[in-house]
């Protein structure tokens, strides 16, 4: 995965997230709805200049793996995705109110992470030689 440049920045900002129906109800079993949860997803994104890495939508929850701009963090992320997926979902499928009245599709529980091309190990090592790189070059050595 190679670096973006952005505005004043430069780096990598992409987040695995998952989120599950309310109640775990198997409202995407029908791949009508899931095929459509899917397309409405990446609306969202492309709205927001995010991209869909990965999508999985499965019958009561939804992975994702998404690149955001540095603007957008993962709960912000999440925040989006789910609010527009739901929302639309609910306008393409009236009945789904039968079962969540109240207008919340998903549940409030989620999960999320950042992802990377480096592993932890790399990313404490680099800054560990930055550091001791950075005192060998300005720290005088006295004997």
């Amino acid at each position: 995965m190679e670096l973006v440049s952005y505005s004043h920045s430069k780096g990598l900002y992409v987040y695995h997230l998952e989120w599950k129906t309310k109640y775990a109800y198997k409202m995407l079993r029908d791949i009508k709805y899931a095929k459509a949860c899917e397309d409405i997803l990446h609306k969202i994104a492309e709205r927001h200049r995010m991209g869909l890495l990965e999508v999985a939508i499965l019958a009561e929850h939804v992975h994702v793996v998404v690149e955001a701009p540095p603007s957008i963090s993962p709960a912000k992320a999440k925040q989006l995705l789910k609010g527009g997926s739901s929302y639309q979902l609910f306008r393409l499928e009236p009945k789904f109110r039968l079962r969540y009245p109240k207008g919340h599709f998903w549940s409030a529980g989620n999960f999320g992470r950042t992802v990377s091309d480096v592993d932890i190990d790399t990313a404490r090592t680099y800054v560990r030689e930055q550091a001791s790189q950075y005192q060998q070059l300005t720290l005088p050595q006295f004997d």
